[in-house]
């Protein structure tokens, strides 16, 4: 099957391309980076024998039917990955696909499925998959790893007002664009900056515990990607981490006093976090492993293909 898709969201995308389709992106907005793609010009991509198109913007919709000169959903089956919570209300927030029948809308967490209005869209969940890194955990360095991107700008959302409540207990490394915007003050928050996922990972896995402060937003692909590192795991208790992070694999709370006591714990008991950090891969590959996540977008793949196109449906709306 031939998929049009935007090359949005690196670790998604990583994933996505493996499930055992033919991802097709416009060759003009695609960085020079992307792996796993068939680059096709924009002036021949109406010719491209494009099966489904997957969206993950708003602005996507009407860019590909400009492109394909075709109306998704009836004409081109389609698809709207929704990645984000919220942004204006938490609980009350209508999405632009809401009420519409001819676009499915799939979440990436069941936390966002609760909180987003769709109305009567047709939606589901496909929990993230994510490519297995192996077992690189050794946690020989007594700091907390922390990957987070512009943390400076996002601020509150992220979590970086807490960094310092944890930097009394330990150093912390800071992984992301825009790390070097990190003010050091008195605490020993250190910025490490934005590395290639390899070396990212290697450099991840040295740190004794993975920390996740994040207050409000969709579950990051970083916090799956340390579990599967077999790094013991500290979260705050937000939006979907309550379920993807077991209590044998670290600690999951709203009580930040608590989260930091637990973290350096793990600090001066080497063989706990080593015990956490086993649980914390098993539970991740079991739950966002690559098998399930192929298997999942299949059959939503297929069912997209197959089912009968509307003439009197009703169209999304473009605003």
């Amino acid at each position: 099957m031939r998929i049009l898709v935007w090359y949005v969201h690196g670790g998604w995308m990583n994933a996505f391309t493996r499930i055992g389709h033919e991802c097709v992106v416009p060759a003009e907005q695609t960085p020079p980076g992307a792996t796993g793609v068939v680059r096709v010009p924009e002036a021949e991509l109406a010719e491209a024998g494009i099966d489904v198109v997957v969206l993950q913007r708003t602005g996507e919709l009407a860019e590909a039917e400009r492109l394909l000169g075709r109306h998704l959903g009836r004409d081109v089956p389609a698809i709207f990955v929704e990645h984000n919570t919220p942004q204006r209300s938490p609980v009350a927030q209508r999405h632009f696909l809401a009420d519409q029948d001819e676009i499915t809308v799939v979440h990436v967490t069941h936390f966002n499925a609760l909180v987003w209005d769709t109305g009567r869209a047709p939606s589901r969940v496909i929990e993230h998959g994510v490519p297995d890194p192996g077992a690189l955990y050794t946690g020989e360095l007594p700091s907390f790893g922390v990957v987070v991107n512009e943390p400076v700008r996002r601020g509150r959302v992220v979590g970086t007002d807490l960094l310092p409540r944890f930097a009394e207990r330990a150093p912390i490394d800071v992984f992301g664009i825009g790390t070097e915007l990190l003010e050091g003050g008195d605490a020993p928050i250190r910025a490490c900056g934005d590395l290639r996922t390899d070396r990212l990972h290697a450099e991840l896995a040295r740190r004794r515990v993975y920390m996740h402060p994040f207050r409000w937003t969709s579950l990051g692909l970083s916090l799956i990607e340390a579990m599967s590192l077999a790094m013991p795991v500290v979260a705050l208790a937000t939006t979907e981490v309550p379920r993807a992070v077991p209590p044998e694999a670290g600690t999951v709370s709203t009580n930040v006093d608590e989260l930091a006591a637990a973290a350096e714990l793990l600090l001066h008991d080497p063989e706990r976090a080593r015990v956490q950090g086993a649980a914390a891969r098993q539970f991740a590959q079991a739950r966002y492993g690559m098998d399930r996540f192929a298997r999942d977008w299949g059959e939503l793949l297929a069912d997209a293909r197959r089912a009968p196109s509307s003439s009197s449906g009703s169209a999304p709306k473009l605003h």
